[in-house]
């Protein structure tokens, strides 16, 4: 039989592990660690200075892309990464309408975005397609060009190293666009491999 104190024990790390999950999901949703990547970036220039330049931005800089589309982008107001995402999708054509809301999970509700499909912001375009997060540019032309029949749009969980708005240095994590459909399934609508990929 257990006692008193292990018992306590068990539940206060359960606990304590929940709190710190929460803490830490909210704070990657408000960008704190992505201020921080840019910070980091800013003032390690010299390191980068060695390393090849490919990497470091996925703009596609065709303002071609998504000429037609307009995007209003639900963000916190302290977003670095969401800033650099905007200026991703506007340096590809998009048109877009930032607003910074004190509540994101009330428009993510809104708008059908699974809880495990969440980032920092939310794009709704005038045409009423969901684009969570870092999505390329690049996916978001091909998604509007024939969206499927049960789709809700496109999603980027999280916040990859290297995704649009999250290039650090020349650093990448692999990742996955999922494809989010009306019924509140998911599918992958493309693994990204590489960073060239997202161009």
């Amino acid at each position: 039989m257990k006692s008193y104190k292990n018992i306590f024990s068990s539940r206060y790390s359960k606990l304590s592990g929940s709190v710190l999950l929460v803490m830490l999901t909210s704070s990657l949703f408000a960008c704190g660690q992505a201020d921080s990547i840019e910070a980091a970036a800013v003032s390690d220039t010299s390191a980068m200075q060695n390393e090849p330049t490919a990497v470091m931005t996925v703009a596609n800089l065709n303002p071609e892309l998504l000429k037609n589309v307009s995007a209003t982008v639900y963000k916190d107001a302290n977003c670095g990464c969401c800033k650099e995402w905007i200026s991703h999708a506007e340096d590809n054509g998009m048109s877009t309408t930032a607003q910074d809301v004190k509540d994101l999970a009330v428009f993510k509700q809104r708008y059908g975005v699974p809880n495990d499909m969440r980032s920092c912001h939310t794009a709704v375009t005038t045409d009423g397609y969901v684009f969570e997060g870092h999505v390329p540019a690049k996916y978001v032309a091909q998604f509007l060009a024939n969206p499927p029949a049960q789709a809700l749009g496109l999603a980027v969980p999280g916040m990859p190293i290297g995704s649009p708005g999250m290039e650090y240095q020349n650093k990448f994590d692999p990742y996955q666009v999922m494809q989010m459909n009306k019924d509140g399934s998911s599918e992958v609508y493309a693994d990204i491999d590489s960073p060239q990929q997202q161009l």
